[in-house]
């Protein structure tokens, strides 16, 4: 029985260990995500093979690829370290990494930024207190400007050509994958990944930049669309709605609408666990979409943040909408067929799906740090504490949603609280940030509970409310009551 504990605990560590590092690449990616697009955009529209092909603007595309988006990933990463000033050493060793190469550096960034942001905070510890007054200001200046020089060259000379060629071979087996047409294989590890919360690892770190190669070579990618397609999820949705039961049937419709169009795709993962054996239906999906994008020459010009259809209309290249179509309704049409026939067969319970969905949520907050202390037996105790705010805000002007990367399930909450604002007229702010930019003018802070901790180390003077479900919460309506 240890034996077995022990196994198990090496797996769930293995699991939220990758959960963590997808998440801090997925904190350099996702906010720089409007940049990627701008690129993507301008390639598509501006290149002799584009919309609009115009020699002079597309002067934009290879300096964007280059330069902007690594130094802006490089720069992030610093400042998630270490602050501004973790960033601005960072954008210095990235830039030596950049020029050490000849390919766009990604994956460069993602290891200069943070690397040099880590060894400013070291430096910066040990001379803590040590610095005469007067002298602070010279001090931290020329630190920055020996330590990021001096790492520019460490860049220059080895980091970015090591990253070259390790990005050549990932790129020359994904090639090699693509002419042997077993590049849908590559889904048997995305759709299971997806619903254990690794797709930012998978995603951000491995197919996004050897995507963006590409498509800066041919205008286009096809490995943007392995992981983002919102085709068999989709189908596993519409199942559900004509053959599922009691509340996950109810709420099918709803998920459909936010994960299609949308582009959350989160929100088709508790129908999953509440069924497991419906991953066959993901990964059928998923292998006979990719599979139809390279049979057809589907490609997007940038990565789509969200994965939604809106997002693939707008990066699909000229010429390129029927195989982008064919490879979504694909992946839906097969993915139904599979989920139809294992839910028809097997035996649904109307409570599974709340179950589920709290499942998810313990899962995603795994790869989260400090609320993981909680125990099982002190789980309710912790839960009930969050619920009760520490600091309770009489004069509230503004209301702030917050997740990890800011986007995806804060901005579906705040959407819908600032609706049940709007209709009693109360005037107050309500927006989604990440956790790390919660602003310092907030006065409530919403997070699901596995992050309450996080977001009052960042803001301690707000009150912070704790939630199960940003789509539906009483305490949406507690709070809308107590303001009026």
């Amino acid at each position: 029985m240890s034996n077995l504990d022990q196994s198990s605990n090496s797996k769930g560590g293995l699991r939220v260990g990758v959960q963590r590092f997808g998440r801090f690449l997925s904190g350099m990616v996702m906010p720089n995500m409007g940049a990627f697009i701008a690129w993507g955009l301008i390639t598509a529209m501006f290149i002799p093979t584009g919309w609009f092909p115009n020699e002079t603007l597309a002067q934009l595309v290879d300096p964007m690829i280059k330069y902007l988006l690594p130094l802006l990933i490089g720069y992030t990463g610093g400042t998630m370290v270490h602050g501004q000033r973790g960033g601005v050493v960072g954008a210095i060793m990235t830039i030596g990494v950049i020029v050490g190469s000849d390919i766009p550096m990604f994956l460069g960034a993602m290891i200069a930024g943070p690397l040099a942001a880590w060894i400013i905070k070291k430096f910066d510890k040990s001379i803590e207190g040590k610095i005469r007054a007067g002298f602070e200001m010279l001090v931290n200046n020329f630190s920055a400007g020996i330590i990021g020089g001096i790492l520019g060259i460490i860049a220059l000379l080895g980091i970015g050509p090591a990253v070259e060629a390790i990005s050549k071979v990932l790129s020359a087996g994904v090639q090699g994958l693509m002419n042997l047409g077993l590049l849908p294989l590559v889904n048997l590890i995305i759709e299971p990944g997806k619903v254990l919360f690794l797709n930012n690892a998978i995603n951000h770190g491995i197919l996004t930049p050897i995507a963006t190669d590409q498509a800066r070579e041919l205008g286009q990618s096809v490995l943007y669309m392995l992981e983002s397609n919102p085709g068999p999820g989709l189908g596993i949705l519409l199942a559900y709605c004509f053959f599922g039961r009691g509340m996950a049937k109810s709420s099918a419709p709803g998920a459909v609408i936010i994960h299609f169009f949308g582009g959350i795709h989160e929100i088709y993962f508790p129908y999953i666990l509440m069924r497991p054996i419906l991953i066959l239906a993901a990964i059928a999906g998923g292998v006979a979409g990719t599979l139809t994008f390279m049979l057809t020459g589907a490609g997007l010009v940038s990565a789509p943040s969200p994965g939604s259809i809106i997002a693939y209309f707008l990066l699909t290249p000229k010429g390129g909408y029927l195989p982008m179509l064919a490879g979504v309704l694909v992946a839906a049409v097969v993915s139904f067929l599979v989920a139809a026939v294992l839910l028809k067969t097997g035996k649904q319970k109307d409570e599974d799906l709340e179950s589920a969905s709290s499942r998810m949520k313990d899962m995603k907050g795994q790869g989260t740090v400090p609320n993981a202390g909680i125990t099982a037996n002190h789980r309710e105790a912790g839960r009930a504490a969050d619920m009760t705010p520490s600091t309770v805000k009489t004069d509230v002007k503004k209301i702030v949603f917050s997740c990890d990367a800011g986007m995806g399930s804060s901005a579906m909450g705040a959407s819908i609280l600032r609706k049940k604002m709007k209709a009693e007229g109360i005037d107050v702010t309500v927006t989604n940030t990440a956790i790390s930019d919660i602003p310092p003018d907030a006065d409530v802070v919403i997070t699901q509970q596995t992050l309450t901790d996080r977001a009052r180390s960042v803001a301690p003077n707000a009150e912070h409310i704790s939630i199960d479900n940003f789509l539906k919460s009483p305490e949406y309506d507690a709070l809308v009551e107590r303001l009026k």
